[in-house]
Order: C-alpha cells, then sequence, then structure tokens
C-alpha cells in the first residue's frame, strides 16, 4: 500500500496541528514524549487511558497542559473512600428559587478528566465511570445526560501504595484503551526540571510557560473521522488475532487478551498510522502499541505471581513468538 494523496485538507491540517500538541506541552513538561502520544492516540480513537506512575512525575501536569494545547475544558477528581457517585456523574438538587429539583453537573462533564488515584475509591464509585467511559453519558434519576465531546478519562494509580486501595476489576480495566506508565525522568531530564523551577517555572499556570492554543475539538473530531478511513490488510488483521490467541494459550497466563482486546489494538494502531502520516498499519505499528494496549488486559497464574513473573514479560514472549507478516 501507498500513502494516498487525495486526503481531504481538513485532515491534512488537523493531523498537523496535533502534531505541534507535542511541542506545546514539551514547554511545560520535561521528556514523557510517550505519554504525551498516548493521549492523542486515545483522544483520536475515543478511548481512554490509566496512567501508573510514582508520585511527581507529572500525571497531572501533563494532562492540564494537553488540555490548554487543545484548547479543552480539564477536570481533576482526587478520589477517596469516602467518595460517592454522584460527586462525580453529579446529581439532583433543590433550586431554591424555583423550589424545584434541577440537575447540577458533576466533574464528569469536561472534555479531559483526571481521576486522580481511581485505585483510592470503593468500586461502587469506581464503577460510577463505566457508562460514562462506554457510552459517553451518566445516568442520574432516570435520565440519561450525554457527555461533552471530546470526552478523555485519564485515570491514574500509584505503584508504591497498596494499603487502602481497591484494585480495578477486569471489567473496568479493559474498558482503558491503553495502560501507560510514566517513568521517573533521567538524570538529563530532571536537570531540566530543576533548571526550569530555578528560573522561576510555577506548574500550576502552564500559561505562563507559553502554552498557547494549537489546535481544538474541531481537529480532534476530523483526526477521528481520518482514523476510521486507515486500511487494515489482511494480513496486519491476522498479525493482530495471532497475538491475542498467543496470550490465551501462554501457560503464566489465567487471562489472555479478549476479543475486545484485539480490536483495541487495532483502533491504536490505526490512530497511530494516521499519527505518524500513513493511511494504512504495518507491523511495526502494532508492536509500538501492543504493550500499552494489552498488558493491563492480563491476569497471571496464581503459580507465576508466586514465582515473580512479569506480566509485561509474557506479553514481551507472545509478541516474540508470533510471526511478523512482510
Amino acid at each position: 500500500m501507498s500513502h494516498t494523496t487525495d486526503e481531504p485538507t481538513d485532515h491534512r491540517a488537523a493531523r498537523e496541528r496535533l502534531g505541534e500538541v507535542r511541542a506545546e506541552v514539551a514547554k511545560a513538561v520535561v521528556g514523557q514524549e510517550a505519554a504525551v502520544s498516548g493521549l492523542l492516540v486515545a483522544l483520536l480513537c475515543g478511548g481512554h487511558v490509566l496512567m501508573e506512575g510514582v508520585p511527581g512525575v507529572a500525571k497531572t501536569l501533563l494532562v492540564r497542559t494537553l488540555s490548554a494545547a487543545l484548547d479543552v475544558g480539564t477536570r481533576r477528581v482526587q478520589f477517596t473512600p469516602d467518595l460517592m457517585p454522584g460527586d462525580i456523574t453529579g446529581s439532583m438538587v433543590i433550586d431554591g428559587r424555583a423550589g424545584e429539583l434541577t440537575f447540577r453537573e458533576g466533574p464528569l462533564f469536561t472534555n479531559l478528566l483526571l481521576a486522580d488515584e481511581i485505585n483510592r475509591t470503593p468500586p461502587k464509585t469506581q464503577s460510577a465511570l463505566l457508562e460514562a467511559m462506554e457510552e459517553g453519558q451518566v445516568s442520574v434519576d432516570g435520565t440519561s445526560r450525554p457527555l461533552p465531546r471530546p470526552f478523555l478519562v485519564a485515570a491514574t494509580q500509584n505503584p508504591v501504595e497498596y494499603e487502602g486501595t481497591y484494585p480495578l476489576p477486569e471489567a473496568q480495566l479493559d474498558r482503558f484503551l491503553l495502560k501507560i506508565i510514566l517513568p521517573v525522568p533521567g538524570r538529563g531530564d530532571e536537570l531540566e526540571i530543576l533548571a526550569r523551577h530555578a528560573a522561576g517555572f510555577d506548574p500550576r499556570d502552564v500559561l505562563a510557560a507559553g502554552v498557547v492554543p494549537v489546535a481544538g475539538p474541531a481537529d480532534i473530531e476530523a483526526g477521528q473521522v481520518a482514523v476510521r478511513s486507515v486500511q487494515v490488510s489482511p494480513e496486519v488483521a491476522g498479525y493482530i488475532v495471532d497475538i491475542a490467541r498467543a496470550t490465551r494459550e501462554s501457560p503464566s497466563l489465567s487471562l489472555g487478551v479478549s476479543p475486545r482486546g484485539a480490536t483495541a489494538l487495532m483502533r491504536a494502531a490505526r490512530a497511530w498510522a494516521w499519527l505518524t502520516g500513513r493511511d494504512f498499519v504495518t507491523p511495526d505499528d502494532v508492536k509500538a502499541l501492543a504493550h500499552a494496549t494489552l498488558v493491563h488486559r492480563l491476569a497471571l497464574r496464581p503459580e507465576a505471581e508466586l514465582e515473580g513473573v512479569d506480566v509485561a514479560a509474557v506479553l514481551t514472549s507472545s509478541l516474540n513468538s508470533v510471526p511478523v507478516p512482510r
């Protein structure tokens, strides 16, 4: 396949503007390029992202800066053990002037929701996100209310502290398109962070760092339309299916990749291919997104956990066992 030359002008312009988002985010966030790319892929797929990293690796700053560069709304919810479903979806309240019940929107009514430490809240509240993530709406008092578009949940969880947490069930983990690991920055990046702070950088004021909107909801919508036309050859589709089946056959896993996981990998690969300027998916696109798309959908057998087996290593082994189409 070759890249087509008759791509609509608005699609090309949208890709260029979304590509500029990375440079804007870099004005406030040092490194974490993979996380920025993952968030853009999720937006183009209409998916959601689970971000994992120790405190202080710029998870909150990343989402706030991305929203500023995209000129969309963002809100942050700190998940705690006493958080109730209505605290995030909204609830019916009495209007003192009219004397009747009216709906007061919760923080879900935004474009980018940062669900901070999502595993700190009980399953009942975690599940309140499921309808929003899957359907793009919330149901309160028997009425369905659509959420703004675009809508992305960027949930975070801390890999260090486990006391007082409620691990996300498999059904909810499967709703996240990607799981992105935010690493501690390398020495060079950390020196750059210190230099910026010494020069007066305030992470609470990303606009002061020079971040300006370079794209908007219309560009995201145009990109979503364009991504749906990215071609997936039968060979590449077969490669994705074989990867999923290889995880199901792994002796170390009790839960392999479901058909929904395989579909998610195809969607993510199509978005990545479009962002890099192609109208077709290659096996390299699939491999580039495989870990972020699949690793949180796998479950180790108890005996493998006792032996200290790493789920990411099992996925790598499964990937290596599948012949790459040429």
